[in-house]
């Protein structure tokens, strides 16, 4: 899916069509990576993905199943609760994988050969010896990716869980496969489209600014504004397709591996 992820960067990152790099839409963006780059360029920033993937889950699952617990004992109502809950795990979870996100937004956006560019230790090196570990440097945009993964996982747990408690389990092991993978798909769906706006902040806050030495995009909020006034209300939604198309069937996927796994290992364990 990480082509999907690239594409998406590039196109939250370009500012409108004045941009002299814009792409005309994905078809384009598909082509001219291709053409300009090589099918290796699909691939940029894949490596901190790759490293960051199992400890994120990890602390996605673990964390949301810890904070259902304690939220057992208020008198929160339980489909609240999993909302709360996902929102709790997003968060934690946005903390772990932010310095991972700065180092692959740079490398994705950066649009020279694949053997040209910067290897993913050499690009955080550059990143820590230029502006250090702090919100400048290594955990920049911390804000716009607490907000992407608080809400996102708000959704995407609320909706699931909520959604498939209400809609009557099949007997037939099939149906129930596809039950749970539709409501998992519509629960990837849902929270990619509410939470782009703050994805849209993070690429631009981590991605190379408009004048190199000049910091146009300073803060979530800020940076939603600026996009916003400068170049319209769509512009928050930018890479909403590629996005889609990766977290929709992925989320769904994801789900159903946690749930079937997690339900083997308790039996079996």
């Amino acid at each position: 899916m990480h082509p999907l992820d690239v594409v998406k960067t590039r196109f939250q990152i370009q500012r409108g069509k004045a941009d002299p790099n814009s792409y005309k839409g994905l078809g384009d963006c598909f082509r001219t990576i291709f053409r300009t780059e090589g099918v290796y360029g699909f691939y940029k920033g894949i490596l901190p993905p790759i490293l960051a993937e199992t400890p994120k889950r990890a602390v996605k699952f673990f964390t949301f199943e810890q904070y259902k617990k304690l939220l057992s004992f208020t008198p929160i109502s339980p489909g609240m609760a999993l909302s709360v809950a996902g929102l709790g795990s997003g968060l934690t979870e946005a903390l772990v994988v932010n310095p991972f996100e700065v180092v692959k937004v740079r490398l994705q956006a950066n649009r020279d050969s694949f053997k040209v560019q910067p290897s993913t230790f050499a690009q955080a090196r550059t990143i820590i010896n230029t502006d250090g570990f702090g919100l400048r440097g290594l955990n920049k945009g911390l804000t716009s990716t607490l907000g992407r993964h608080g809400v996102f996982n708000m959704i995407y747990f609320g909706f699931y869980f909520n959604v498939k408690d209400a809609i009557p389990a099949s007997q037939d092991p099939r149906l129930e496969f596809m039950r749970k993978f539709a409501i998992g798909l519509v629960s990837g769906t849902v929270s990619s489209c509410v939470n782009i706006p703050f994805d849209v902040a993070k690429s631009r806050i981590q991605g190379p600014q408009p004048v190199p030495g000049e910091i146009k995009y300073r803060s979530c909020f800020q940076t939603m504004a600026l996009v916003y006034r400068e170049e319209g209300y769509l512009a928050l939604y930018k890479g909403l397709i590629p996005k889609i198309m990766r977290l929709g069937p992925g989320g769904a996927v994801m789900l159903l591996v946690y749930e079937y796994v997690s339900g083997w290992l308790q039996k079996n364990w």
